[in-house]
């Protein structure tokens, strides 16, 4: 029997390739319509990853960020404390209130708007590891004058402690220590205590547990009372109206000692009240530590720094 040989057509042959590269592109589109759609609603592994990743260093650096401002404002506190009693037991500076600190903290947070996230939070973790050490060291320096307060006893109440009026506003003190414009000369003079614009008959209170030491009635101080606490401190009332102790009394903290009044060389009825430090006067703004706090501190101090005219 003869073999019978079936020659294919060119066109069939065109036909199936043909439609093979339809089915080829129709699957091709089927497959990235299917990851498009995918992805719209779905994470691919490799994006779950990076999308978690994301989340985790986001509350990592909210936590650091709220952490280091815990571990800041605990800091703060301690060093105004610190700051307090070492200015009152071993006659430190003074707070140095630079005015350009609050534009120094506005273009350090414009400069740190700029830098990446991983910045940052390395920059942060630093910073925290930091402050941690820096309160550490706080902890320790107050636990020491802390121990050392404590040895002091009861003299600690011979310590100017308090403002010598009702002051809690504040805003009754209008002239303080150092250069002012004198009111009846009207030059600069060395005003060597603060003044209290109270009206006559305020009380005046003793600032420390005391000796009354000198009670004067006739010079250009008016009526005016010293008051020795020992440990080198004394402290002066001048321009009273009416003086309640005598010489040689013995005071304590609170007690009401004279009246306020316009006695003397004065321009109006307010109290000159002065601190001195073994002989020494000094800035009577630093010994109210008791009664004010930090932030009242610093308040008080920039009222005082706004006057320039004393009223004797």
């Amino acid at each position: 029997m003869a073999r019978r040989f079936t020659i294919k057509h060119p066109r069939t042959l065109r036909q199936r390739l043909l439609r093979g590269l339809v089915s080829a592109f129709i699957w091709l589109g089927a497959i990235t319509l299917y990851y498009v759609v995918y992805s719209l609603f779905f994470d691919t592994p490799t994006e779950y990853v990076m999308k978690h990743s994301t989340d985790l260093l986001r509350e990592e650096y909210g936590r650091l960020e709220a952490r280091y401002d815990s571990l800041r404002l605990v800091a703060d506190n301690i060093t105004e404390r610190d700051r307090n009693i070492f200015r009152m037991l071993f006659e430190s500076d003074p707070y140095s209130l630079d005015e350009e600190l609050h534009s120094l903290e506005l273009s350090r947070y414009e400069e740190l708007q700029g830098r990446s996230t991983y910045r940052l939070k390395r920059e942060l973790g630093e910073r925290t590891y930091e402050m941690e050490e820096r309160l550490t060291e706080l902890k320790n320096s107050y636990d020491k004058i802390t121990q050392q307060i404590d040895s002091l006893g009861d003299q600690c109440n011979h310590i100017p402690a308090i403002q010598p009026v009702i002051n809690p506003q504040l805003s009754l003190l209008t002239a303080s220590y150092g250069m002012r414009i004198h009111p009846f000369f009207k030059t600069l003079k060395s005003h060597q205590g603060v003044d209290y614009t109270v009206p006559e008959g305020s009380r005046v209170f003793a600032t420390a547990d005391g000796k009354v030491k000198e009670i004067s009635t006739r010079s250009t101080s008016g009526q005016s009372v010293v008051i020795d606490h020992g440990n080198g401190f004394e402290t002066s009332y001048s321009h009273l109206g009416k003086i309640n102790v005598q010489k040689g009394e013995q005071v304590r903290r609170g007690d009401i000692i004279a009246l306020s009044g316009n006695s003397g060389l004065s321009l109006a009825p307010h109290l000159h009240y002065e601190v001195r430090n073994n002989g020494m006067r000094v800035d009577p703004i630093h010994y109210f530590f008791m009664e004010l706090s930090p932030k009242e501190y610093k308040r008080i101090i920039r009222i005082a720094q706004s006057g320039m005219q004393s009223f004797d």
